[in-house]
């Protein structure tokens, strides 16, 4: 704890920036399945090349509360989820996200999952999600958008292998903590202990997730 104390101390300061993506890289995949249309998310980048935009959480907060129950909303949510979890650096993004929306099981594994996000089951819901195209670290994404429970709850969190690395590096593992090598366990073990860091830390679990993210295995006290 106290080497992570460290590390939230020197990066109190930051935040996380908006993700830069390229609609002309995403329409070709999107738009065979009805889905171009959720390229007008979030607004016109500030730099890099003409046509790019900026997507952040805050756009996709504001997306899931206008899907609502809608089915089709949440497919939208669903690909902005991932044109989110991708920017411009994640090269098979668009392909997967392609592979997603032709899976006839999709509609019902967002349903599903979703209501046992917003329920607390973690454990149910990283049961249920199997999708073509999507693994742990874009489906727990997922699982961090849809739930829209008050700052009370402890929410889900994304769990991808950057901040696995971090956590690593600080020498703590899911499945010591678990006890059990049941991904689904470990994922909610992953939760739990996050937000109970967060609260002793004074910082919010999504912040620190974030930094974990961001530092990317780096976990020595100096800010970037």
């Amino acid at each position: 704890m106290d080497q992570l104390r460290r590390l939230v101390d020197a990066n109190a300061q930051r935040n996380q920036a908006a993700v830069r993506f390229r609609p002309s890289t995403w329409r070709p995949w999107l738009e065979p399945h009805g889905a171009g249309h959720v390229l007008g998310i979030g607004k016109e980048a500030t730099n890099g090349r003409h046509g790019d935009r900026e997507l952040d959480r805050h756009d996709v907060t504001a997306l899931r509360s206008r899907a609502g129950d809608d089915p089709a909303g949440l497919r939208d949510l669903f690909v902005a989820v991932m044109i989110w979890g991708s920017g411009t650096t994640n090269g098979r993004g668009p392909r997967y996200t392609s592979a997603a929306l032709a899976d006839a099981r999709l509609d019902d594994v967002l349903r599903d999952t979703r209501a046992s996000v917003r329920s607390g089951n973690f454990e149910a819901a990283y049961t249920r999600f199997t999708v073509n195209g999507v693994g742990r670290s874009f489906f727990t994404k997922w699982f961090a958008a849809v739930d829209d429970r008050g700052p009370d709850a402890d929410r889900a969190l994304i769990l991808d292998d950057r901040v696995f690395r971090s956590l690593n590096a600080l020498g703590w593992s899911s499945r010591e903590a678990a006890g059990v090598s049941h991904w689904p366990t470990r994922y909610a073990v992953y939760v739990n202990t996050m937000h109970t860091w967060a609260r002793e830390l004074g910082v919010t679990a999504e912040w620190l997730e974030w930094l974990l993210f961001d530092r990317h295995g780096r976990v020595s006290a100096e800010a970037p």
